[in-house]
């Protein structure tokens, strides 16, 4: 149990004998922010004052004389409008201390109720290798799933590969016309990503074509609707004016998002008539767009020949993709693509028709829902199924597969209407007592604040970044190395190895820490910075720890049975062990609205606090054997709490850097 949740514990007790109504009211026990006022403060007096007619600060006094926390805390103090500050005893820090010290969980108790939870992440698409947008979804996700079940929790974790649909027809069709059949025995995903894009690119040409004089007519009628409000800014009537000001302000934004339309249409367009060898084979396959939807739909008829290529393609695309997730060390317990539900895709509409939830517009099967003008379509009037059918299909073989309690979307924040519809739908059909949550996240940005992209204007591929990663670390660990006072310690391999971890952890950390709702600029230089909150940082930190051992020429089993040794004397001692203790709260935050920046915001003020510790207190020459076992104790804690934060991040340690 941590220590915030045994103080809300004792709260509760205090307040129950208030009111009868303490919702809310614990969550208002934290953390004090400064360490003058003490370790935690409550601030639940305030509105419990203004709910009960009474002076917050009398409230304060009623529950802190209530308060049973003599145990563990000196005499609660009041201060300001009513705030209760509480300082933990140094005796009760050193005795919870001690028992994590024997504990391998370090205190972490399993969940009292564990729960079910099913995440879905990373989910590339098979047809082309992964890139920058991939890294956030695979690394938040797996995150979640080692912190979660490390608290105790059932966690499936579920790979919803793209290797069914559209981009295969665009393969198959591509395969067919345009492939380079060396190309393919040298590097076969190379070449079937070379045909994704090649057809992929004549086919938005086509549409992008079609479209050209839609926005055409768009542009010249915001024009004129704003030419005519402009025309309405020097009208007498001062309602009149305030209107169109208003009106002028919308249509202007408007219209340049229109212009800014038809630019990049313009510039797709240009990228291919530019281009002879593109702009011929735009002219010999004009109908591309059909013909891919026609391969598409012979794919998903069961065509021996598209199935026998898609057997062939998909082995290959899953190898390409392993390999980037072996380099990461990402474990999926399934990986059911979107061709494993492709066969009840039909009863998923079918029953949905069948009670009434979807109805037939145009031809489509739609779902209307309430709050939307435009409907979840699960099947278009070609046929044709759509991801939110297969999105159905898979939340009902999950539930009935798992039983879970949760379900978990770990998806960039742009699919964040669709997934508020699928919902919706889901609890319409019969999923109320499934929570389901879509984890949104920003996007990776370059330094020029617009989405991550190498200087042609392609994304950056996934693997090439993780080498540049691991590039970047070892020039940094040779650095370090060099400049230690006794000289290099790293031999050449070592060196290669430690880089290895640290370039990985480096893209890892960067993505984890920032808020994931936020887009964040990549920065290799700030990654693997040996300052900072970065991965560097805490795997230094961790080497140090390592470091003392080695140099004390320490037994650590013999060093944990000395556990009631622990004692805190300095103040750095005092402040590392009250964050110590805090990694239970840590990760309650870290789950509690599943944003991991939790964790490694309270890693790097582990690592800080260490570091203020170290050059304070000396370890192995400190004055008495009692203080350096102490303080030794210390050592070995912070680095398996570090060790352990960062394994639920998905991150390794090394020894030595």
């Amino acid at each position: 149990m941590s220590t915030l949740t045994e103080l809300r514990r004792r709260f509760s007790a205090a307040l129950g004998s208030l009111v009868d109504d303490t919702s809310g009211l614990l969550d208002l026990i934290r953390p004090a922010q400064d360490a003058r006022f003490g370790d935690y403060q409550a601030n639940c007096a305030m509105p419990l004052g203004k709910r009960m007619g009474q002076s917050p600060r009398d409230v304060a006094a009623a529950i802190a004389e209530r308060l049973d926390v003599h145990d563990m805390c000196h005499a609660p103090e009041i201060a300001g409008p009513g705030f209760i500050n509480l300082r933990l005893k140094d005796e009760w820090l050193a005795a919870e201390l001690a028992r994590r010290v024997q504990d391998e969980r370090l205190g972490i108790s399993p969940a009292a109720r564990a729960r079910t939870y099913v995440i879905d992440y990373s989910s590339p698409n098979v047809a082309k290798p992964m890139h920058v947008g991939h890294i956030r979804s695979t690394v938040i996700g797996d995150a979640l799933a080692r912190t979660l079940r490390f608290l105790g929790h059932r966690t499936i974790t579920d790979n919803h590969l793209g290797d069914w649909g559209t981009q295969f027809g665009m393969i198959i069709y591509g395969w067919k016309h345009f492939r380079d059949e060396a190309a393919f025995r040298q590097q076969p995903v190379t070449e079937l990503s070379r045909l994704y894009k090649l057809v992929h690119q004549l086919v938005d040409y086509y549409e992008t074509r079609r479209a050209v004089p839609d926005w055409e007519r768009q542009l010249t009628e915001r024009e004129a609707a704003l030419a005519d409000q402009r025309a309405l800014l020097s009208a007498t009537d001062k309602s009149l004016r305030k209107k169109a000001d208003k009106a002028v302000r919308r249509l202007e934004s408007q219209l340049q998002e229109t212009r800014d339309e038809l630019a990049a249409a313009q510039r797709k367009i240009q990228a291919v008539e530019a281009t002879p060898v593109l702009a011929q084979l735009a002219a010999q396959h004009p109908g591309i767009a059909e013909a891919v939807l026609q391969e598409t739909a012979r794919l998903h008829a069961g065509d021996r020949e598209n199935l026998a290529l898609w057997h062939e393609f998909l082995p290959r695309c899953r190898q390409d993709i392993q390999r980037i997730y072996d380099r990461l060390d990402i474990r999926f317990d399934c990986e059911y693509g979107e061709s494993f539900y492709h066969d009840q895709l039909a009863g998923v509409v079918e029953e949905f028709r069948r009670r009434g939830l979807a109805q037939d517009s145009d031809g489509a099967s739609c779902v209307f829902l309430d709050g939307f003008d435009a409907p979840l379509i699960i099947r278009k009037r070609d046929g044709a199924f759509l991801y939110a059918t297969t999105d159905l299909a898979t939340i009902e073989y999950r539930v009935k597969t798992w039983n879970p309690d949760a379900i978990l979307y770990v998806v960039d924040h742009r699919q964040s209407e669709h997934f508020v519809k699928l919902f919706a739908a889901a609890r319409r059909w019969g999923c109320e007592h499934v929570e389901l949550q879509h984890i949104s996240f920003g996007t990776v940005m370059g330094e020029d604040g617009k989405p991550y992209k190498t200087r042609s204007g392609d994304t950056v591929g996934l693997e090439g970044l993780l080498d540049e990663a691991v590039s970047k670390a070892y020039g940094v660990v040779c650095a370090n190395d060099d400049a230690k006072p006794g000289g290099p310690e790293l031999s050449d391999a070592e060196r290669r190895h430690v880089a290895h971890v640290v370039g990985h952890a480096a893209i890892k950390y960067a993505d984890l820490a920032q808020n994931r709702t936020s887009d964040y600029v990549f920065s290799f230089d700030k990654m693997v910075a040996l300052e900072g909150n970065t991965a560097t940082y805490m795997q230094y930190s961790y080497a140090r720890t390592q470091s003392i051992f080695a140099k004390g020429q320490v037994d650590l089993e013999s060093l944990r049975r000395a556990a009631d040794r622990l004692a805190l004397e300095a103040p750095a001692e005092r402040t590392l062990g009250l964050k110590l203790l805090q990694f239970a709260e840590a990760l309650q935050d870290a789950v509690a609205d599943y944003r991991p920046s939790q964790l490694t915001s309270y890693l790097f003020d582990l690592a800080k606090s260490f570091s203020e510790f170290y050059h304070q207190c000396p370890v192995l020459t400190a004055e008495k054997e009692t203080l350096r076992t102490s303080r030794l104790l210390l050592c070995d804690l912070t680095g398996r709490t570090i060790r352990q934060g960062l394994d639920l991040l998905g991150i390794h340690v090394v020894d030595k850097m």
